[in-house]
């Protein structure tokens, strides 16, 4: 036990953890927090807005599976990060973030700067923090920590005021202690996955759903062992995609909105789904009670909240996944199951993936989506690592960038942040400073975060941004020629501005590609450079993401190019 001011606690308490970079933006009521940041081994990696550092740390936490960590002050900086914060947690990233806070004595008072960041977050974090002695400190970090990273990971906050940042007190940093009402679920479900098996296996056109929970797990190679042992195919939620490598003879690729023609007929067809780490989100699987009507549902999950929320299911698996899929796997072999020899169901399978794939009518010409992504996928190394931003881009990567290596793609997904894309990539590369990292971009999108551009160049964070440019906001546009008649309001971006140019005054490399051998140069620059690299490419605006499953109806209502 020794006295140290709260602020030094901090840092103390971060370094223990193993915090080795911090992402955002001093001010007023964390300057104490900031001091003692100068003095430690942490690097501090300046964001142009709070936003784009909850983002950053986003884009860490998904990439290195231990929580990113962003700062902020109090008042504007705290509530900058809210948008970040709920990002995080609508898709279950690993964050822990933390503010500076008036003076204990000043809260509730309307001080300058003041917002009860407490309150405005309680919706969209796993656990909120306020310590009101620096004693208190070095356990809260411990358990924000503790919070953020297991069961379903999620953001922390901790809110920090000021004073108990510059007053010292007697600190403890404990290795062992108990959160009340905190008790993630681990333990596998052994009787259950037993059942599943038998399920599986009495079924005739059993199909496996892959979401977003087998890449917060890394469950990859027990994902891939299960659908080979079984001979069974492969979709997955958008946010499940990478899960399963997209060039495997059993990936039929994303089902829903935006899914693959393919994945969404099949989908329709199957009579048992083992749905992994996925909580059947409306824009994965249309109407509910249409889905679930001729489907016996398999749900393995690690949140029991997430059983029967939207599905009704016909077994549960509730436990880690990993650990779950495991059980499974090491169950199959002593069963000795292997399914080598393929059925009706499989050949079917392989018969309407094959019919899709060469009858898919797709707009025709030179710069379209579909090319200029196949396109990226030839060039770019099959270990680099691309984030999304929200918009057409970003079902077009759904359709057309297959993924190969697991866990290399990432999109906001649950909260559909438009401008996540490119500080979470930044975050990536931190993360991963050993691979390439693409955002894949609209520049709607990149709009809101593009000043983040800064921050790559200044902190020497490479990374490309593949900039698919319509100078609209794409989806909103297709939107209102699909569904309110052409009427078009507010969405023409008017070509501006010059996004060549915006990457040059920040000292990046800017790049505009017309054809796909400039393309195919452009990327190949941005992979040699040591600066971020912005390639613009424009696009026909009137091109529209197809296949596509409208709001409120079933995959068998896919609507498809004509």
């Amino acid at each position: 036990m020794e006295n140290m001011i709260g602020a030094r606690a901090l840092m103390v308490a971060l370094e223990k953890e193993g915090v080795k970079e911090v992402f955002g933006l001093p001010g007023g009521a964390n300057l104490p927090m900031y001091d003692e940041l100068y003095k430690s081994n942490i690097r501090h990696i300046l964001a142009r807005h709070e936003q784009s550092a909850a983002h950053m740390a986003d884009g860490y936490g998904r990439v290195s599976r231990k929580p990113g960590v962003c700062f902020a002050t109090s008042g504007p900086g705290s509530t900058n990060l809210i948008t970040g914060i709920a990002t995080a947690q609508a898709d279950s990233a690993p964050m822990v973030a933390i503010t500076g806070q008036v003076p204990v004595k000043m809260i509730g008072r309307d001080a300058f700067q003041e917002s009860d960041i407490i309150g405005m977050s309680n919706p969209c974090v796993k656990y909120a923090f306020q310590p009101r002695d620096p004693s208190e400190i070095p356990e809260v970090v411990k358990k924000g920590f503790y919070i953020a990273s297991t069961g379903r990971p999620g953001p922390v906050l901790l809110d920090i005021p000021k004073d108990v940042q510059q007053n010292e007190g007697k600190m403890t940093f404990p290795h062992e202690f108990k959160i009340r009402g905190y008790h993630p679920w681990t333990d596998p479900d052994i009787a259950n996955i037993e059942k599943a098996i038998d399920m599986l296996l009495s079924s005739e056109k059993p199909i496996i759903l892959s979401g977003g929970g087998v890449i917060i797990s890394s469950t990859f190679p027990e994902l891939q062992s299960i659908a080979e042992m079984l001979m069974i195919p492969v979709v997955t939620t958008f946010k499940g995609k990478g899960s399963f490598p997209e060039n495997h003879p059993l990936s039929l690729g994303p089902i829903g909105m935006h899914g693959h023609a393919e994945a969404n007929k099949l989908m329709v067809e199957a009579d048992c789904v083992l749905a992994i780490g996925t909580r059947f989100s409306d824009r994965s699987i249309g109407t509910f009670e249409e889905f679930e009507k001729r489907l016996k549902i398999i749900h393995m999950d690690v949140d029991p909240a997430e059983i029967g929320k939207n599905q009704t299911t016909s077994i549960a698996v509730v436990g880690d996944l990993q650990a779950s899929l495991r059980i499974m796997v090491k169950m199959l072999m002593k069963k000795a199951i292997k399914q080598t020899e393929e059925n009706k169901w499989i050949k079917h399978v392989k018969e309407v993936k094959q019919y899709w794939r060469e009858n898919l009518k797709l707009p025709k010409g030179e710069m379209t989506a579909a090319k200029i992504l196949r396109k990226l996928r030839e060039v770019l190394p099959k270990e680099a690592i691309t984030t999304t931003e929200v918009g057409q881009h970003q079902m077009w990567a759904s359709l057309f960038f297959d993924v190969i290596h697991p866990g290399t793609f990432f999109s906001s997904t649950g909260l559909g942040t438009m401008g996540w894309g490119f500080p979470a990539a930044i975050g990536a590369k931190v993360a991963r400073p050993d691979v390439p990292v693409v955002d894949i971009a609209g520049e709607g999108s990149f709009n809101m975060t593009e000043n983040s551009l800064a921050t790559s160049v200044l902190e020497d964070i490479p990374v490309i941004v593949f900039l698919v440019n319509n100078s609209s906001l794409g989806m909103v546009a297709q939107w209102q020629r699909t569904f309110y008649d052409r009427r078009m309001i507010g969405i023409d971006l008017k070509n501006c501005p010059d996004y060549v140019k915006i990457a040059e005054s920040y000292g990046a490399q800017g790049i505009r590609a017309q054809s796909l051998d400039e393309l195919g140069r452009a990327i190949k620059a941005g992979l040699k450079s040591d600066v971020t690299t912005v390639i613009d490419i424009p696009i026909d605006p009137d091109d529209d993401v197809l296949p596509f499953v409208a709001p409120g109806t079933p995959l068998k209502d896919m609507i498809l190019p004509s």
